[in-house]
């Protein structure tokens, strides 16, 4: 970023422009005679010698002016700084990895690998929103606390199904351990975003008990079913068997009601998709942000090649530039 602090000098440009114009005009008119018993000595020096001289001296001295004038003007050189003021949004993603993910039903996708494709999706585009994964089987954990680093997240998210440490769908448990990661959060938002193929049949804590804890924090919880209706075929130990697709509907229906979220049903990839982009369109802070710029001096170098050129201009006028009368 580029400007002048004291523009009003600008207007002396116009003393440059007047001696070169002036100089352009006079070429040629009213030249001085002056008479001399021979001119065999002015003849050697050259005819157009003398004009060309004028003319760069008039054009040294009227750089020399220019580069004045700007440095008067103080041009100055900043970067502009950014500083962001929104506290933008927490959201805890909770994911089930219960081996029920593993069901091909969303071909040639598993679900849990079409849910990693589309979370990572949705990651991606957040963008002053901190993100935290919380996992869930006969268990919950936090796999990744509240962060910016959406690599780290993303890491977290690829190998998540691997920390599985007992079978089943603990979806209380899920909300209460998502819950404790956003319970000292200052955040604008806080939201948990839960995913399940299944009905809560492990752990210590019901879900919509856990949901009224995060309706009374001012948590928001936004549920997804995940799984085609009836039977999906699933690959254990190399043998292909089929799985009963048992979705409790009701329960995360109310959870999501309870909190002000809302609760979707995917029973394919493109439905997936469709529901993340839905909540990324709900749950996007307008960053709002100040700007100021630091502004660096540039007049000494316009000075400095200033008076330079003026020196040089007086010398050259009294030596390679002497002219005839």
């Amino acid at each position: 970023m580029f400007r002048f602090a004291d523009p009003i000098w600008l207007l002396l440009l116009v003393i440059p422009v007047w001696m070169v114009v002036s100089h352009i005009l006079r070429r040629g008119r009213g030249e001085p005679t002056l008479l001399f018993p021979d001119v065999h000595s002015l003849k050697l020096a050259g005819s157009g010698m003398g004009s060309l001289k004028r003319t760069i001296s008039v054009v040294v001295a009227a750089q020399a002016i220019v580069l004045l004038v700007l440095a008067m003007s103080r041009p100055q050189s900043g970067q502009a700084m950014h500083q962001r003021t929104s506290r933008g949004i927490d959201i805890v993603l909770a994911l089930d990895i219960s081996s029920s993910m593993e069901a091909m039903d969303f071909n040639p996708l598993t679900r849990i690998e079409a849910a990693k494709n589309v979370v990572k999706d949705f990651i991606k585009m957040r963008t002053s929103d901190r993100i935290g994964l919380v996992a869930f089987a006969g268990q919950s954990f936090t796999l990744c606390p509240l962060t910016l680093d959406y690599d780290m997240v993303a890491e977290f998210l690829q190998n998540a199904e691997e920390t599985r440490l007992e079978d089943g769908t603990a979806i209380g448990s899920a909300i209460a351990t998502a819950v404790n990661r956003l319970r000292d959060s200052d955040a604008k938002s806080r939201v948990i975003i839960l995913r399940t193929d299944g009905m809560n049949n492990r752990g210590n804590v019901d879900p919509l008990t856990a949901a009224r804890v995060a309706e009374t924090l001012g948590i928001r919880i936004y549920t997804i079913g995940v799984g085609s209706e009836g039977r999906a075929p699933i690959r254990i130990d190399g043998r292909l068997l089929y799985t009963e697709t048992d979705i409790d509907d009701e329960t995360l229906t109310k959870v999501a009601q309870i909190t002000g979220g809302i609760y979707y049903r995917a029973k394919n990839p493109e439905e997936l998709e469709s529901i993340y982009g839905e909540i990324d369109r709900l749950e996007t802070t307008e960053i709002k942000s100040t700007e100021w710029v630091e502004y660096d001096e540039q007049f000494p170098d316009f000075l400095w090649l200033g008076f330079g050129l003026l020196l040089l201009s007086f010398v050259a006028d009294r030596t390679i530039l002497r002219r005839l009368p």
